[in-house]
């Protein structure tokens, strides 16, 4: 098997500066090389532009609302000549829009989108929904392009929306204690698929084969959001708050091997992770390194 390695070093839509240095925190924990020891043919593509996250007091709703499209755009036009059916692209974000991305990349490379999204959140806001203004708390509602979602991004490719309801499924998410009334409300009105992280707790490879099942059968793309994990366990994410609450890595694991190992994924985007935190367990990110290792394997 092919893999190849794909940085988009951006924080611009983050909550603040730390995620755009995901990429390279990622290599140096070997992830690479740990790749190549399963025997997969693994290529190092390189990063794309770095942007990192500045106060955008024009614009406090939508941050940086014009260096997410661009990156969006740019990592679409990479990602789409690197899908292919029997290889696996691992893009290492940034900010959770690079899953926008990689939705964009599949309909560039002529197949109909269609994302399982591994995540504590819905990621269902819009800049009219809450004054947060991250646009990584609100990549799905622009993939889906929700009444209220910014054109500039919705429609940075030319094609809105990306994804239709029935072509997203969540897994691990909290919608009793990490969602807003506003996305739960989209999620109940457009019949959105979500197995709870309680499920992945329990049994994740069952729930990552139900939420796969809840997909029509055809090439799928993973996102990985790394604030799904207990942040005890792995204080990696730039999300504090999952604390004792969430799947370790090594839970998670079993579920990425379960998703990744199916023929038709093509990929996998990582977003939201935080070398800062990071730092505070020197064992988290060789421990991540292992499971992507492992789900990535031939």
């Amino acid at each position: 098997m092919k893999v190849t390695v794909l940085g988009v070093p951006s924080s611009a839509g983050a909550y603040c500066l730390g995620v755009e240095r995901a990429p390279g925190a990622l290599r140096d924990a070997g992830l690479v090389e740990a790749l190549a020891a399963t025997g997969a043919q693994v290529v190092d593509a390189g990063d794309l532009t770095r942007r990192v996250w500045v106060p955008d007091r024009t614009s406090p709703f939508a941050q940086n609302l014009g260096d997410e499209a661009e990156a969006m755009v740019e990592l679409a036009d990479a990602a789409a000549m690197l899908l292919a059916q029997g290889e696996r692209l691992l893009v290492l974000g940034g900010s959770c829009t690079v899953a926008v991305g990689m939705c964009a990349a599949m309909a560039q490379a002529g197949e109909r989108p269609r994302l399982l999204y591994v995540d504590r959140h819905l990621d269902l806001n819009t800049p009219g929904s809450t004054t947060e203004g991250s646009l990584s708390w609100m990549g799905m509602a622009h993939a889906l392009a929700l009444e209220g979602a910014a054109a500039e991004l919705a429609d940075a490719t030319g094609r809105m929306p990306l994804l239709r309801p029935a072509d997203l499924v969540y897994l691990g998410a909290d919608t009793t204690r990490e969602t807003t009334e506003w996305e739960r409300e989209q999620a109940a009105g457009l019949g959105l698929t979500v197995v709870e992280q309680a499920a992945l707790c329990a049994d994740p490879r069952a729930a990552a084969h139900r939420a796969r099942g809840s997909l029509e059968p055809g090439p799928f793309v993973v996102h990985l959001d790394v604030d799904v994990l207990d942040f005890l366990d792995a204080p990696i994410a730039e999300n504090v708050n999952g604390r004792s609450s969430g799947p370790t890595i090594a839970i998670l694991e079993q579920a990425l091997v379960e998703l990744l190992h199916d023929p038709d994924c093509w990929g996998m985007s990582i977003g939201q992770l935080d070398p800062n935190h990071a730092a505070s367990d020197p064992t988290a990110l060789p421990r991540l390194v292992s499971a992507l290792a492992s789900a990535l394997a031939p």
